[in-house]
């Protein structure tokens, strides 16, 4: 196992950990703003970078039953959010593959 180099990201608007300023997400990555997290308010992004992946586990929520694993922020290694592995509602599969990151737990870097 290699030594694991943090991406930059340069764009307008970049989202980063509210810890320790890693960059997490390309503001033009969000899918919706239209989510909820445990902390409030919360962003669908389409991809995100810097970060590292738990376990998947089944979890209950609002949009029915999806696996989902916690996304940490590979430098700190504080939970940010989770990514959608699968769904199981057939107007929820969209989100399949897709990131939640949550807005308490995020800083705009530029």
């Amino acid at each position: 196992m290699g030594l694991a180099y943090n991406v930059y990201l340069n764009a307008k608007r970049i989202y980063g950990c509210k810890t320790c300023k890693t960059h997490l997400a390309d503001h033009d990555e969000i899918i919706s703003r239209n989510f909820r997290g445990q902390h409030g308010k919360a962003y669908l992004f389409n991809a995100v970078v810097n970060t590292i992946s738990g376990e998947a586990g089944e979890r209950n929520m609002t949009t029915g039953r999806h696996i989902v694993r916690d996304v940490a922020c590979r430098q700190c290694k504080e939970v940010v959010g989770w990514k959608y592995d699968r769904a199981y509602e057939p107007s929820e599969k969209y989100k399949e593959g897709k990131f939640i990151l949550e807005q308490e737990l995020l800083c705009q870097v530029s």
